[in-house]
């Protein structure tokens, strides 16, 4: 019997530009085999707060009357690309997946919107996160929990689950989330895709709802390491409109993609493999750097000894970051307004307490108490200093090494429900890639392996400020080499 032809929603984004060139498919078929699969699964896996299917529809026909024109067509003409609900995407519902933002339609889009748009990307709608981008579960929405495709009893990672889960269960070719101290890697090792984290200042933060804004960044979700380097292609550059954004040459990150990584000098940092890191993560990452050893890179041990304090300094930076950052809903121009106040000040109080989740008042509350006078330089400044440390870590780092290798996350996807009693316990998801932000460097998370329970195992890869090449030469060698991104999802999660 003849192998059934793969659907076009689970094709990657090179091979349906391929197929589309060639006159194989059409933009609209594209288009509505992507509508079909979110119709079909997107009850389970719950990925999608908005649907933007009608605008989808219009971008495809115009991609099809260019293509009918003989018009060139960019790299990402209709390939099916879904948003993390806290980019600004005109006339589009944009609530962070928080109460506080209900009824808001932002009135603009976000740079990272229209560079998307220049490329005539059919976008396919807006993707559940925790609130405001805080959380490692995507358990934190005020509206509903994203499931893992892999096993729907299992969380899909966060703040961006539900960008991760998307792109894992075929409902978008390509997603876009922000990483704040893990919430790309993470939930692209939960998910078994690739997730990408740029050098901070590589992708205009412009349209971003900000969280934590020295350390907030934009990046894509793919199936494959390729797709990725044509997001970034499509994302990465100069923005005016955003003063952290770095005024720098954007390469071509597809021309770096070759199979070789021969003298290629790969760190690994002892600070990674600790007591409470998963036996079967160990061993797939383990696994995966002798891989790499074998294809031709030189493995060099490191010491990041300032790696201990990562969360504690991350828990003190990013909420003081978001208590100042949050104060701006206070419920007079946009967003929920309580209903009869007695004045002003009860006005905020109730506005505040009805529109934010718990955890985001958790942060507020952690960010206020490390600003407030007589703890700033207790906490708040002596966690700028030991930030700091940590940067000089991978500066010394990296005049030994090109890039340096780590577990994602110390566990496969937890159980929904599983973490939500112990915020402690879930913050201690982001211990492997909290540093990397902090430090502003670019980190991609690739699947490696798989647990006994048929979830994914992630591989981190860090490199040097705004040398992303390196990263994804490296990351497209090993992909080349094994075959983990190509296996499907588990008897338990969503058919293929």
């Amino acid at each position: 019997m003849a192998e059934a032809a793969t659907p076009l929603h689970a094709l990657t984004a090179h091979e349906l530009r391929d197929k589309l060139r060639n006159r194989e498919v059409s933009a609209t078929q594209i288009a509505e085999s992507t509508f079909d699969r979110i119709r079909a699964v997107d009850d389970r896996v719950k990925a999608y707060m908005v649907v933007t299917q009608d605008a989808a529809m219009e971008t495809a026909r115009d991609v099809d009357s260019r293509l009918e024109r003989g018009e060139p067509l960019p790299p990402l003409a209709a390939i099916p690309v879904g948003i993390k609900d806290l980019i600004c995407t005109k006339g589009v519902r944009t609530t962070c997946s928080s109460k506080i933002l209900e009824p808001f339609v932002s009135p603009y889009d976000a740079t990272v919107m229209r560079r998307l748009h220049a490329q005539k990307a059919i976008i396919t709608g807006k993707l559940n996160m925790d609130e405001f981008a805080m959380g490692s579960s995507t358990e934190n929405s005020a509206y509903m929990e994203t499931a893992n495709p892999w096993n729907l009893a299992h969380a899909p990672g966060g703040s961006s689950g539900g960008s991760a889960a998307a792109v894992a269960a075929d409902e978008a070719v390509l997603t876009l989330g922000s990483d704040t101290g893990g919430s790309i890697r993470q939930p692209a090792s939960f998910c078994g895709v690739v997730g990408m984290k740029p050098t901070y200042g590589r992708v205009s933060r412009f349209g971003l709802v900000a969280f934590a804004s020295s350390l907030d960044q934009i990046g894509p979700f793919s199936k494959d390491v390729r797709d990725c380097a044509l997001a970034l292609n499509a994302i990465c550059g100069h923005d005016p409109l955003d003063s952290t954004s770095a005024d720098m040459a954007v390469p071509d990150f597809t021309a770096g993609l070759v199979p070789d990584v021969e003298g290629l000098r790969v760190g690994i940092p002892a600070e990674y493999f600790v007591e409470g890191l998963d036996g079967e993560v160990e061993a797939s990452v383990r696994a995966a750097i002798s891989k790499l050893e074998q294809l031709g890179a030189t493995l060099h041990e490191i010491s990041m000894p300032h790696t201990e304090y990562s969360i504690a300094t991350y828990y003190i930076i990013a909420p003081a970051e978001a208590s100042s950052n949050l104060a701006r809903y206070d419920g007079m121009r946009y967003g929920h307004r309580t209903d009869d106040p007695d004045d002003l000040m009860d006005m905020y109080r109730k506005t505040r307490g009805e529109g934010f989740g718990d955890e985001v008042k958790r942060r507020i509350m952690i960010g206020t108490y490390a600003l407030s006078a007589g703890y700033f330089d207790a906490y708040y400044l002596k966690a700028m200093k030991v930030r700091t440390l940590i940067k000089q870590d991978f500066d010394r780092a990296f005049e030994e090494v090109d890039i340096i290798v780590t577990p994602t996350a110390p566990s496969a996807a937890f159980a929904l429900g599983e973490k939500t009693d112990d915020p402690l316990q879930m913050y201690l998801s982001d211990v492997f890639t909290a540093p990397a932000s902090m430090a502003g460097l670019p980190g991609l998370s690739m699947p490696c392996g798989f647990s006994s329970e048929g979830l994914p195992i992630g591989l981190q890869i860090l490199g040097k400020p705004f040398d992303e090449e390196t990263v994804l030469r490296a990351a497209y060698a090993y992909e080349q080499a094994t075959d983990h991104h190509l296996r499907r999802r588990s008897p338990d999660g969503i058919a293929v």
